[in-house]
């Protein structure tokens, strides 16, 4: 969903890095054969990604929800030398269409996949984070930054996508509506939450970014 007119968006979209081959690539495919290609991060959002994490300088990254492998390949472009990228989602139908891409990328060997529910393998990760990023069922939102947070570095940063879901966060609240009310919730909790200092920015449908104090 567009909050901006067309024609800004497509200027801020000119004045914006280039999205690199490898991601056309992905992008390309992703709308050609994959449901839902929607659920893409996108060139632009990608390359605001990139630059947050090239800004970090991340040594460990989790996402939650690879999808086709997009936001992944983004987000591993600021990792140092070394650093490793775990990426979570439970639908194994997409397992190896985002492998294919991470194995084509120079991030093969700092990319980690994971196939599982989330709630249940972030507790089994040892590594502590400088970069989280949330992109999965909207419903769990609260439940993942409850997990993540006791395994972030001081200063980290926690990005969640979606969060102003296609402006349905501002409309009148339909009981029936769970992922709405879901976003709702979780908006005014991390706004709340005086362990991080959060910011929400209206970048397609929505990141908030969150630094750990």
């Amino acid at each position: 969903m567009r909050f901006l007119p067309e024609i800004i968006d497509n200027y801020i979209s000119n004045h914006t890095e280039t999205e690199p081959k490898l991601l056309q690539e992905l992008n390309k495919e992703t709308w050609q054969k994959i449901l839902n290609p929607r659920m893409l991060s996108g060139a632009y959002q990608g390359r605001v990604l990139s630059l947050l994490s090239k800004l970090i300088r991340p040594k460990y990254i989790l996402e939650i929800g690879t999808y086709t492998g997009y936001s992944a390949l983004c987000l591993a472009e600021g990792l140092i030398k070394d650093g490793e990228l775990f990426t979570i989602d439970k639908n194994e139908e997409l397992e190896d269409f985002a492998k294919k891409y991470f194995q084509k990328s120079s991030y093969k060997n700092n990319i980690h996949q994971i196939i599982g529910n989330a709630t249940e393998v972030i507790p089994t990760l040892n590594n502590t984070f400088d970069l989280v990023f949330i992109d999965a069922d909207k419903t769990n939102y609260a439940t993942y930054f409850n997990l993540v947070i006791q395994k972030m570095n001081s200063g980290g940063i926690i990005i969640s996508d979606n969060v102003l879901w296609s402006g349905k966060v501002v409309e009148e609240l339909d009981s029936k509506d769970k992922d709405t009310k879901s976003i709702v919730a979780y908006n005014k909790k991390i706004a709340e939450d005086n362990r991080v200092e959060t910011v929400m920015l209206p970048i397609r449908d929505g990141l908030t970014i969150c630094r750990v104090k």
